[in-house]
């Protein structure tokens, strides 16, 4: 519940675009390692371990300054068409070796195919979100589309209420990043068109 609840923060602050996103983030996998390795599923460790490493990652690119705009503040862009791709063929091949390691190890996971889904839709999100893509939004809201209703089905209840909590702040959050992707492409020097023909 700890854990989940900092994780819903790390959004929050995503949203908000403060870099303490990632520590929450960080701590947030801390906490689920423990949580995960207490009740003695490796699986869940494993995981929380690649979104750990995930988070570091994004804290050292936001802060070194590198999705940052002139104002200091995180720069926020449309992926380019290259970009998509590489998250979209990333994310199915990452589904389909992972679907598949838990299908074959049963310990690693209860569900596997669904699982891997959200686990690697987390991670795509994340790498999306490092890089300042306002697609780490669309990323949340189709791993929110199967984890909400796979945690009710499945009986968890709190985590189910957390996704629904998640969704709300995708939401929230998409049009933030969106609108201040419009705001800031608008604001970009134009070409000098003097001597242009009339």
């Amino acid at each position: 519940m700890v854990g989940n609840t900092i994780g819903l923060i790390a959004l929050a602050l995503g949203w908000r675009r403060s870099i303490w996103t990632w520590p929450a983030q960080f701590l947030s996998g801390l906490i689920l390692v423990g949580a995960y390795a207490s009740a003695q599923l490796s699986g869940g460790v494993g995981k929380q371990l690649l979104v750990i490493g995930v988070a570091l990652w994004g804290w050292r690119l936001w802060n070194n300054g590198k999705q940052q705009a002139q104002d200091g503040s995180i720069a926020v862009r449309f992926a380019t068409w290259k970009e998509r791709g590489v998250l979209l063929g990333g994310t199915a091949v990452g589904t389909l070796a992972v679907g598949a390691l838990f299908s074959a190890v049963p310990d690693l996971s209860w569900n596997p195919w669904p699982d891997a889904y959200i686990f690697v839709g987390t991670l795509a999100a994340m790498v999306a979100q490092a890089r300042g893509l306002v697609e780490f939004w669309f990323a949340w809201l189709l791993v929110d589309v199967v984890g909400v209703p796979l945690a009710f089905s499945s009986g968890l209840a709190f985590s189910g209420l957390v996704y629904v909590i998640y969704l709300a702040l995708v939401l929230w959050g998409m049009r933030d990043w969106w609108l201040r992707s419009r705001t800031a492409s608008s604001q970009a020097p134009q070409p000098d068109m003097e001597g242009a023909p009339a």
